[in-house]
């Protein structure tokens, strides 16, 4: 008899809302006038320069000083029209988006050297004072205010009502990017305010008058912005939107009933966000989309305790356990297993700090020891003005992570680095992480995943997995390619790193899995810690009875190796099918097949070196292997895997004296 099926949560599963049921009546607009007098002088943040940003750390700001001094007295990143046409009329996104953030980032930079200029060190040469970065920073500042809108052209609604590509000032659309320009200037009025009325009397009234008509008042008027959640579906939208409002409405708005009005609408949308999330804290996202989502969470949840003097305190039990994903998901070195848009390897510019604040602060040793390791020794202005802020006051002391090299040459668990935890499985999603020994990424991990293909950013990726040696995949998740107009249309799935075909999953007569939360994974066999090994049913991800296909993923640490074990009775041919059954897997790095045998080497995968190999065997051996090689073209993915990627298709033929039923083992080992 099969097992029931436990079918992972659908996206718009609901729960009742923790910040209500915690806080009450002071998150409404009524008792937060009193709650937020006073505010600005209670943040964490220091305003108007003094001592502790004296005191940064000259090293780390040796970087940002060189490349900001390099590029003051040139021109500013000057966004055109005609780049913001593109996304209409050819779909890029980059050429826009990129100069904006080119000229926030130097906005940033030039902030942070107005704080620290009278930083030992710092007062010689180009770099004599605050007037000059004072300066700079009123440039930039106003330039924003003069910039036709916020948003970003993927986002803007304008030309589907208006079919022009122009934007819209008298109908600004609120977004991710007009919530970032927000955010910043209301940090930069928060830490330099009084400094820009005396050099430039009239910036903050023209700040606050842009806020209001481009961000408060679309916000307090609108109830059909799609990422509100009231809908029931919740994505990171909804926690980095608000989070940006709360700063904004903290600094740059004045009247203490509006300011009060904004946010308390803020609270009611993280407390959608919060009361969207599964018990165990999974982000369906994946890590890379944590910080810009959950992460955006935790900043807006601090920002409301410090403001309110600790009052409104979001110590929930589903931020103990949102605040143990990113670690969960951990590989080795700066290597994260990657699931839906999301790549592979860990960007520069995240706020280990605040992570590590947080996991302090709940007590969740094993969270700060990673979030510690993990901590960049540089600011990166592309985090965000309020993120590189908090970053250069609050880091805690990096730990030393361990990178391939080390590990190659260590068999046992390092205590001062990350936990590198060996088992986790998160049944929300149906995401098992398990690895051969505990505290060290050295010898194999496998990752295996069901879910369902309704998830947001979703990949078509239902029974994927993800085998690692030493800490560096080698069986892999392709991840996020630079996003363009098809990213997020009806084409999506035309992209290839979006579809089943190019994951290593199965292709019962050679099918693409569908959309939708109905072509779902059930689980026949839960994994435990000690016996890791999950097992799914997946032929519903094909529009096929759930259990037509099997496949079970399981760790054997006795034995060092992973097997993944497919078997299949589909009973018939499909109609817009082949007469085979294709199991592919998709490896980085450089491969080599053979007879019932392949060996899988880190060879051109970046900083990847001193990590071992894979050696691939099935059964049967007999099975026709297809090698198909993957160049890549796109930065994003070439910038995580080197110049390839290849897949693996093992195709069985299906007979009418077979039933269509058979079965195909896939062994991995650590080459010697």
């Amino acid at each position: 008899m099969t097992p029931p099926l436990r079918v992972a949560a659908h996206p718009t599963a609901r729960a009742a809302q923790p910040l209500a049921t915690a806080w009450g009546s002071a998150a409404g607009a009524s008792g937060l006038v009193s709650l937020l007098y006073g505010a600005r002088a209670r943040l964490q943040l220091p305003r108007e320069g003094g001592p502790r940003w004296l005191a940064a750390d000259s090293a780390v700001l040796e970087p940002l000083r060189k490349q900001a001094c390099d590029e003051r007295g040139n021109p500013w990143p000057q966004p055109l029209v005609s780049h913001y046409a593109r996304y209409f009329r050819d779909g890029n996104r980059t050429a826009y988006e990129g100069l904006v953030a080119a000229r926030q980032q130097r906005l940033t930079r030039a902030v942070v050297m107005a704080l620290v200029s009278g930083h030992a060190g710092a007062a010689s040469g180009t770099d004599a004072g605050p007037a000059p970065w004072l300066d700079e920073v009123i440039d930039g500042a106003y330039l924003l205010c003069e910039q036709s809108s916020w948003s970003w052209a993927a986002h803007d609604d304008v030309f589907a009502r208006s079919r022009e590509v122009v934007p819209d000032p008298d109908r600004p659309f609120l977004d991710l990017g007009a919530g970032e320009v927000a955010a910043q200037l209301a940090w930069i009025d928060h830490v330099l305010g009084g400094q820009l009325d005396e050099r430039a009397p009239g910036l903050r009234t023209r700040i606050r008058g842009e806020a209001a008509r481009r961000v408060v008042r679309p916000f307090l008027d609108r109830m059909d912005w799609h990422w509100l959640g009231l809908d029931g579906d919740v994505h990171n939208w909804n926690p980095w939107i608000h989070s940006n409002l709360i700063a904004t409405a903290l600094f740059l708005v004045d009247d203490p009933d509006t300011q009060a009005r904004t946010i308390s609408r803020c609270i009611e949308g993280l407390d959608r966000f919060l009361a969207s999330l599964p018990a165990d804290g999974a982000i369906d996202e994946g890590f890379a989309y944590w910080w810009n989502g959950a992460g955006r969470a935790l900043e807006g949840l601090a920002l409301l305790e410090q403001a309110t003097g600790g009052r409104l305190d979001a110590g929930l039990p589903v931020v103990r356990e949102v605040v143990a994903f990113p670690h969960r998901m951990h590989i080795g070195a700066n290597w994260f297993l990657n699931v839906a848009d999301g790549p592979a390897q860990a960007a520069a510019a995240l706020p280990w700090d605040m992570l590590h604040g947080w996991a302090e602060r709940l007590g969740d040793q094993d969270a700060a020891r990673h979030a510690a390791a993990m901590m960049a020794s540089q600011l990166e202005p592309s985090a965000g003005l309020g993120r590189v802020l908090h970053s250069l006051l609050g880091s805690p002391e990096k730990t030393e992570v361990e990178t391939p090299e080390k590990v190659h040459s260590a068999g046992t668990a390092d205590r001062t680095g990350p936990p590198l935890v060996p088992f986790t499985y998160l049944p929300s999603v149906q995401i098992m992480v398990a690895r051969e020994t505990a505290g060290t990424s050295r010898g194999l991990l496998l990752a295996a995943k069901g879910g369902h293909n309704g998830e947001h950013h979703n990949h078509r990726d239902v029974g994927s997995v993800v085998v690692a040696v030493d800490g560096v995949p080698l069986l892999v998740d392709a991840g996020q390619p630079t996003y363009t107009a098809k990213t997020f249309g009806p084409d999506r799935y035309g992209i290839r790193a979006m579809q089943s075909a190019w994951h290593s999953v199965p292709a019962p007569f050679g099918l693409e899995q569908g959309t939708g939360a109905e072509y779902a994974a059930g689980v026949l066999a839960e994994p435990t810690a000690d016996e890791p090994s999950l097992a799914l049913a997946l032929g519903a991800a094909y529009g096929l009875q759930p259990d037509a296909w099997i496949r079970s993923s399981s760790l054997d640490r006795r034995a060092s190796r992973i097997v993944v074990a497919d078997r299949w009775d589909l009973d018939g041919a499909a109609g817009n099918g082949t007469s085979d059954v294709d199991i592919t897997y998709l490896a980085a790095g450089t491969v080599s097949a053979g007879h019932g045998y392949a060996s899988v080497v880190p060879e051109g995968i970046p900083g990847a070196g001193g990590s071992r190999g894979l050696a691939l065997r099935w059964e049967p051996a007999s099975a026709v292997v297809l090698v198909d090689d993957w160049p890549l073209d796109d930065p994003l993915l070439a910038g995580v895997w080197g110049g390839k990627l290849t897949r693996l298709r093992f195709r069985l033929p299906l007979t009418e004296e077979s039933r269509a039923a058979g079965a195909f083992t896939l062994t991995a080992e650590v080459t010697p």
